[in-house]
């Protein structure tokens, strides 16, 4: 096989295949330092700035190096264009067929057996013919090969069929299924334990990672090495995995598969009859054993009826302590309820024993949030409609990701845009524990002297004044009829965009001078396609818009950020890591508000240069960046732009670049 410098340079394998495809140093590069971990089965962080095209510089090693590689993304999105695009591309090129496999968490896998479950549900119901998506769905389910519902034209995740046809690790039957042997998650693992190329997604590899999916195998199996892009999610990804989680929907769904249990049992004979209750026949348990779980199924629902009493009145996520005095020993005494559960569930042999080990999961993750040490990590609160959840955070999850590291000696290469402040990655290699790891940054290949702006307007108030919105929008307007559109306006929170969007559909009234776009009154990936085609429009987004975004060309030319991107200091999960770290001697703003704030606004100004062809400005409204002294340290982890504080410049780069004036 010819050296990497053949493969991406002139007449290569890659330009053959792609015509358009040229050769960009910091690709060559990225790609022979990844070549380097991979052959000594080393970390490695990289950073490649935006047009590195470091996807084909970490798929071209992986499919060179001879082992099996697992690729892990943070988007199904990606995942779906690595397996069907990307990679099959970059084997024919290089002529390196491999076996490659693609693999989503359970919830995008039908579940044959609660298809039917639903079916006869509904059937019973006198409800199956009134709804045309069950009986799609179960056309296509007599036909697909990977099960995946994502085949389904126009189903969304969003409705509730979806749930009603796909497992979780609480209700699956694992091998007690009698349709385990056309599982398609069980077909999925399979087929990723014997491939080459595995791709697969950030939730799905730390859920295998920190929860071991019972009965599907161990996915990293003999991996020689872990691709994991869009890295950047890892580390707040991790600290939630590596947290407890314990709701009333999973134990209300316990309960109700304990009580159908209870209610098949008490149909045969005291300990002399078989039942089917959806699994293999198991022995019915005597009525006295029957009696003791109903007892301790009502144990259960006290618990989580004592802890209900306990908690705020408003609907909303909430710091614990606004929960009663008692909370803590309301969470302690459900973790004894479930664990009383589980004993009694256990006790009755095979048959009972899957919901036993469920109670068992649900008890040791209560006793951990009632048990938790303030300076292990934070507690919180949700109450909604329908329940609440008690959620624990842990504050440092290093020295856990490190041993799952250490615990297997294979490359882990970590790759994105943005894991570095400046030159400095050790905000992101010190929360995954990763001090020991080579890094290395690469340089985005675009002319952002030629092809961007960066604006710092002058003459606005503080962020905190109130009438900010209002303030930043007209300074906004002008620019926005300079580069006639074309822009997105991205908040730091849901309240200043809703106050955005109706403050700038009334200036703008009935005839708007160009289409607005809001996020949420839109699925997401439906905005993006409208305000493409659109190729004019104005889209306001918050939090998912920062990232993950791509609008190549002229569609896009200006992008408004309307506050430096630091987290609300009073959200419980920010203001705990703030007392842990002032608890530990550190500086809370210098380690971490400020780092991940120059993280975030780097995110969100790499939106506008996505080719080499883009051009256009960025606007940094927040007076702060200049006037305190961490704005060097923001500023310092953008691409190297032209400055400017004068809005006739800006305004005279606009016009140059904006499209035509349509009639």
């Amino acid at each position: 096989m010819p050296p990497l410098a053949d493969i991406f340079g002139a007449e290569g394998p890659l330009q053959r295949a792609l015509p358009d495809f040229i050769l960009r140093r910091q690709q060559l590069h990225m790609a022979e330092r990844i070549s380097g971990a991979l052959e000594a089965r080393e970390p490695l962080v990289v950073e490649a700035g935006t047009g590195t095209g470091k996807t084909f510089a970490y798929l071209v090693p992986a499919l060179l190096c001879g082992g099996r590689v697992l690729i892990s993304t943070g988007t199904r999105t990606l995942q779906d264009q690595l397996y069907s695009k990307d990679l099959p591309l970059v084997a024919a090129a290089l002529g390196r067929p491999a076996r490659v496999a693609l693999l989503k968490g359970r919830a995008n896998y039908l579940c044959r057996h609660r298809l039917e479950r639903t079916r006869v549900q509904l059937a019973m119901e006198s409800l199956e013919g009134r709804d045309p998506w069950l009986a799609r769905v179960e056309r296509w389910a007599r036909v697909t090969r990977t099960g995946d519902l994502a085949e389904v034209p126009g189903l969304s995740d969003s409705h509730p069929l979806w749930l009603e046809v796909t497992s979780t690790r609480d209700n699956c039957l694992g091998t007690s299924c009698e349709e385990f042997a056309r599982c398609h998650v069980a077909t999925a693992r399979r087929q990723a334990q014997e491939a080459d190329i595995v791709i697969v997604n950030h939730h799905l590899l730390l859920a295998d990672l920190a929860l071991k999916e019972d009965g599907f195998g161990d996915l990293l199996g003999s991996a020689d090495a872990l691709i994991l892009d869009e890295a950047h999610q890892l580390p707040d990804l991790a600290t939630q995995f590596f947290g407890a989680n314990v709701g009333t929907r999973r134990i209300e769904n316990l309960l109700e598969a304990v009580k159908q249990e209870i209610t098949a049992a008490r149909r045969g004979s005291a300990g002399s009859r078989r039942i089917d209750a959806g699994r293999d026949s198991v022995p019915v348990p005597p009525a006295a054993a029957v009696a003791a779980v109903q007892s301790a199924v009502e144990g259960v629902e006290e618990a989580v009826q004592e802890i209900a009493r306990r908690l705020p009145r408003t609907l909303g996520r909430a710091a614990w302590e606004e929960g009663d005095a008692m909370l803590e020993r309301g969470a302690a005494a459900l973790a004894h309820a479930l664990d009383a559960l589980r004993d009694e569930l256990e006790s009755e042999g095979a048959g009972w024993s899957a919901l036993g080990a469920r109670a068992g999961e649900l008890a040791a993750q209560t006793e951990r949030i009632a048990a938790v040490s303030e300076l292990e990590g934070v507690r919180s609160l949700e109450v909604t409609a329908r329940g609440f959840a008690l959620h624990l955070l842990p504050f440092d999850i290093a020295d856990r990701f490190r041993a799952l590291i250490e615990a297997r000696r294979c490359a882990w290469i970590f790759t994105s845009a943005t894991l570095s402040v400046g030159e400095d990655f050790g905000h992101f290699t010190a929360r995954l524990g990763l001090t020991e790891a080579a890094t290395v940054k690469i340089d985005s290949p675009f002319d952002y002297e030629r092809q961007s702006l960066l604006y710092l307007p002058s003459g606005l108030p503080q962020p905190a004044t109130p009438g900010y919105v209002r303030s930043m929008l007209d300074a906004a307007l002008p620019l926005i009829e300079a580069s006639r559109g074309g822009a997105f306006m991205l908040f730091t929170s849901h309240r200043a965009l809703a106050e955005g969007a109706m403050l700038l559909r009334q200036l703008w009234g009935a005839s708007p001078p160009y289409r607005l776009y809001v996020q949420g009154e839109a699925p997401r990936e439906r905005l993006l396609q409208e305000f493409r085609a659109d190729g004019d429009g104005v889209l306001l987004g918050t939090a998912s818009f920062w990232e993950g975004v791509d609008v190549k060309g002229a569609a896009l030319r200006l992008v408004i950020i309307e506050k430096l991107p630091f987290a609300s200091p009073e959200e419980p999960l920010v203001k705990a890591r703030v007392d842990y770290i002032e608890s530990q001697g550190g500086n809370p703003f210098r380690d971490y508000q400020l780092p991940e704030a120059a993280l975030a606004l780097k995110q969100g100004v790499g939106r506008l240069i996505r080719s080499e062809r883009d051009h256009g400005a960025v606007v940094i409204c927040d007076r702060r960046i200049v006037e305190r002294p961490y704005g060097r340290v923001l500023l310092s982890a953008l691409p190297s732009m032209r400055r400017t504080r004068d809005p006739q410049e800006v305004l005279h780069f606009l016009r140059t670049h904006a499209p035509a004036e349509r009639p």
